[in-house]
């Protein structure tokens, strides 16, 4: 199993008056792990919040894959939208989804619906441009 990138994940938590809250500050995760599959099958699994510099960090893990592959999210906490579009590119690609929590498998289908009546760019053998997300 192949550790792409790892973060150390700390949310910060206090106790104040009996009650917890969240402080201000969260630093988050992102950790990719790239199996191949006794079929051959790449699949990446994807765990912690994919937000921000993470949504980059997955496209150019996603840019160099080659052939099929699938993406299992798991152990995925958090996505933003740039995370999601960048996901349901991949889908409409022919990427599979698998184990998506029930929130992000409703977002990524209203994405997909939202884009296809919108022009896009397409990359090679017409399939659209990860780098477009």
């Amino acid at each position: 199993m192949g550790l792409l990138r790892h973060e150390s994940c700390v949310k910060n938590w206090s106790r104040l008056n009996g009650r917890i809250e969240r402080k201000a500050t969260m630093t988050t995760n992102c950790r990719i792990d790239r199996v191949v599959s006794s079929e051959n099958l790449v699949v990446l699994f994807v765990s912690g919040c994919v937000t921000g510099q993470h949504v980059d960090m997955l496209g150019g893990v996603l840019r160099q894959e080659s052939g099929g592959f699938a993406i299992d999210l798991r152990n995925v906490l958090l996505v933003d939208r740039e995370a999601v579009k960048l996901l349901a590119l991949s889908e409409a690609n022919g990427t599979e989804l698998r184990n998506c929590s029930p929130y992000i498998r409703e977002w990524v289908t209203r994405e997909r619906v939202e884009t296809q009546g919108r022009p896009s760019g397409q990359g090679p053998e017409g399939r659209e441009d990860i780098d477009n997300a």
